[in-house]
């Protein structure tokens, strides 16, 4: 089993975001607080698992955490600040909309903005080594998920309900076909013609 939280003895938060690689759809960010006494055996990174068992997880951590916030940073946010600024927007504002305030920021991954004056830690991986960051990983995944689901219904051609908006060779082939969406980033370089390009 993971270990809880980076700091044992301070109220943390782990913070985690999904979809930094897709080429359309949000990035969404979420923050998690958990009991101390919370133990799980399953509970890991998000990409480790089923998604029949990521939706069994965010049930229960929605149910037991203390706190919990989600937050999507949409498209045009995206293209205008870039995807590492967004996915640190998505963070803060997850972290904002926590009923409790921690006192400690556990991050997954090696950059961060100082969210007020609480102190953060960064950790590579830290979605497969903390509770805290796994179960925010969790969140930020099913809510992803659910969103990409929905904005299908609307472009079925995309595919991204199986996808996700991730750059696979068929929604590839689907931009080509079809041009973008308004779902779409178009910061992004989005056909395979582009990445030789210096744009």
């Amino acid at each position: 089993m993971l270990k809880l939280k980076y700091h044992s003895d301070l109220i943390e938060c782990g913070t985690d975001e999904a979809g930094r690689g897709c080429l359309a759809g949000p990035v969404t960010a979420a923050a998690v607080i958990l009991k101390d006494d919370f133990k799980n055996e399953i509970l890991n990174d998000s990409k480790k698992l089923s998604e029949k068992n990521r939706d069994l997880l965010r049930i229960l951590i929605e149910k037991d955490a203390i706190s919990y916030a989600v937050s999507h940073v949409m498209m045009e946010e995206i293209d205008k600040i870039n995807i590492l600024n967004a996915s640190i927007l998505g963070m803060h504002r997850s972290i904002k909309q926590l009923k409790t305030i921690p006192e400690h920021i556990a991050v997954d991954g090696n950059k961060f903005k100082p969210y007020l004056k609480i102190p953060h830690q960064c950790i590579i991986k830290g979605d497969g080594k903390y509770l805290n960051i796994a179960a925010a990983s969790i969140l930020a995944k099913t809510a992803r998920d659910e969103f990409m689901a929905k904005i299908h219904e609307e472009y079925p051609m995309y595919n991204w309900k199986q996808n996700k908006g991730y750059p696979t060779k068929q929604h590839r082939e689907a931009i080509e076909k079809y041009g973008i969406t308004k779902y779409h980033r178009k910061s992004f370089r989005l056909l395979p013609e582009q990445l030789n390009l210096d744009i």
